[in-house]
């Protein structure tokens, strides 16, 4: 679906980004604006007007955030999952297809585990979570080896696809 967002960025630093080859600092500005937005509507309900490129990079970004920081439990016990749904869909149409079958893996931990997961816990109860759902342990090892190929897989589309995510000015 097309995005009803295109914010406007700098074509000066998306090529700066693109000629130092770091595809971390190209994900920061095309992710940017859209956090910004969201921030500024204060309702993921935002993500609709998104293209699915669009969803795919915030999305992800929440998951490089919040797994980066206490793994997908973490990320899981607040509230994030319905990011997760349309990913590894996602994540396949750009050749990211280890990062889906992460994805897919995680959701699945997650539904077998939502009653863990979703309930009211103290944050005792939170770290103990990380005792008992030890199947997460190995998924966040699978997260860490598989970002910076998914970055770059992610990246390498938008430099095809810049019209998609942002409008050069």
């Amino acid at each position: 679906m097309p995005s009803s967002f295109l914010p406007d960025v700098l074509r000066y630093k998306i090529d700066e980004a693109i000629a130092s080859g770091d595809d971390t600092m190209l994900f920061e500005l095309l992710v940017q604006p859209l956090h910004e937005e969201l921030y500024k509507k204060n309702d993921f309900n935002f993500l609709d007007e998104l293209s699915d490129m669009q969803q795919l990079l915030l999305s992800y970004d929440y998951v490089r955030a919040q797994v980066g920081q206490g793994g997908f439990i973490q990320f899981l016990v607040n509230g994030y999952a319905p990011l997760l749904i349309n990913m590894p869909e996602w994540l396949n149409k750009i050749g990211a297809a280890e990062m889906a079958q992460l994805i897919d893996d995680v959701l699945k931990v997650y539904v077998l585990n939502i009653d863990y997961i979703k309930k009211e816990i103290s944050v005792e109860d939170f770290g103990k979570l990380y005792e008992e759902l030890k199947e997460f342990e190995a998924l966040d090892k699978r997260y860490e080896a598989s970002n910076p190929d998914t970055i770059s897989k992610m990246m390498e589309f938008a430099k095809n696809n810049m019209g998609e995510f942002i409008k050069l000015i």
